[in-house]
């Protein structure tokens, strides 16, 4: 006999029908971004920049500039609609804002703004994972249309197939089989973009569509190299496109302006780790391109018979904030100066001498009072106790104690002392006999 056993949550039938637990759909509470992506970004909830100074917001996730493409007021129609899904199923583009993963996804206002904005925009990605960063290639895998949104799935989507199926089970008696397996390698690693409007869909063109998405993909024909300088700031991909290395640049950036290195050594200075990408060779200018982690910290250029050129400041963190300000001086800062500390004695008091004396203590200087007078608190010499005299300066004339062999000499009689003699009237001690057997 078969058996369907289905997961704890769906456990009850009513009316006929099969009710699920809030089990299967419950999503597990993400934890917040960790405070050191916190700290970088400056910008409220709303996506607006604020701070100190000046509008310091990291431009992957601050808020997009509203497009301004022109709608009509006719709603959309099936004939429209299968359009649509034809010429927008498989459609390839460019990711110009990192997407996460996740069901929630990306909400983008038709002319409007993007949700989540800002420091949600980033806990978002660091909660849910990366589907796709700046450049990378997005594939519709799916479209779907609501009464007012059009829900992109990218990539094949967020959300894993037969979700339903993974909570049932199959076999006979106790050996049970799931329907579909539990494999991590078929986890989706798609996203989920929703075009919202106003009211309802209008009625509009496949450029419409792509027109609404171009703050978050594009549609346009270009190279890996061209689609990822469209992302970065116009001197950062000058930059990568005249093949220039700045300090600051990240490893795919590196890649996209010199290529692959042709060697690469790992060495540790002090206790920091760090790669250095070597390019070029004598006697052609050597470029020596050090990271750490994914940014680079320091550009060298050799060229035969010239100095060392050294850069070791960053020039891309200013470029990657909205309003292109360097970094924020640091105003928690102090400089201690190492060895002794240099006085003027002209113009400069010596430092006073070490001492155990309390704040508040007299001086000694201070005129005495009665304790003083008594001796307490008095710093004197350390005096330590002198030896008494011994009874017996000569250590032989000592009384010792009888060792017990010398006691039992003592113990003995003297040969010259007479021995008594034995009284006559005491008879000799005789054996004793034994007593006559009973045998006998």
């Amino acid at each position: 006999m078969y058996s369907a056993v289905l997961a704890p949550a769906c456990a009850s039938w009513r009316t006929g029908l099969l009710t699920c637990g809030l089990g299967i759909f419950a999503l597990a509470a993400f934890p917040a971004a960790t405070p050191a992506l916190g700290q970088a970004i400056t910008i409220d909830k709303a996506g607006n920049p604020t701070g100190q100074y000046g509008a310091a917001v990291d431009r992957r996730f601050a808020q997009i500039a509203p497009t301004k493409v022109e709608l009509s007021n006719a709603p959309l129609d099936s004939k429209t609609r299968l359009e649509l899904e034809r010429l927008l199923q498989a459609e390839q583009g460019f990711a110009m804002r990192p997407f996460p993963r996740g069901h929630k996804g990306l909400t983008l206002q038709a002319n409007g703004k993007l949700e989540p904005a800002g420091e949600p925009y980033l806990d978002m990605v660091t909660a849910e994972g990366l589907c796709a960063k700046p450049g990378d290639r997005l594939v519709i895998t799916d479209l779907k249309f609501d009464h007012n949104k059009m829900i992109f799935m990218l990539n094949g989507g967020p959300d894993a197939k037969h979700r339903f199926l993974r909570h049932v089970q199959i076999g006979t008696g106790s050996v049970m089989n799931p329907v579909v397996p539990d494999d991590a390698s078929n986890d989706p690693q798609g996203a989920r973009l929703t075009l919202t409007f106003k009211d309802r869909i209008p009625e509009m063109t496949d450029k419409d569509v792509k027109a609404l998405l171009a703050p978050l993909i594009s549609f346009d024909v270009k190279t890996p190299i061209q689609a990822f300088t469209d992302t970065l700031p116009p001197k950062l991909k000058d930059a990568i496109l005249n093949h220039h290395v700045m300090v600051g640049m990240t490893t795919d950036m590196v890649t996209f302006a010199l290529g692959p290195p042709k060697q690469k050594i790992r060495e540790v200075e002090g206790q920091m780790p760090f790669e250095e990408w070597i390019y070029g060779e004598a006697p052609d200018p050597v470029q020596f391109v050090r990271i750490n982690g994914n940014r680079v910290i320091r550009v060298e250029i050799a060229a035969v018979g010239k100095p060392p050129q050294i850069w070791d400041k960053d020039e891309v963190e200013g470029l990657m904030r909205t309003d292109g300000t360097p970094l924020a001086p640091d105003n928690h800062t102090r400089t201690i100066a190492m060895g002794d500390n240099q006085r003027n004695p002209d113009t400069q008091a010596p430092a006073p001498p070490p001492s155990l004396r309390q704040p508040g203590d007299p001086t000694p200087s201070a005129a005495p009072t009665a304790a003083d007078a008594r001796g307490v608190g008095e710093m004197k010499p350390v005096e330590f106790p002198k030896q008494k005299p011994d009874d017996y300066p000569d250590a032989t004339n000592l009384p010792r104690t009888p060792q017990p062999d010398q006691q039992t000499t003592d113990a003995k009689p003297n040969s010259d002392a007479k021995t008594p003699a034995p009284d006559s009237k005491t008879p000799p001690s005789q054996p004793a006999q034994n007593p006559p057997s009973s045998q006998q």
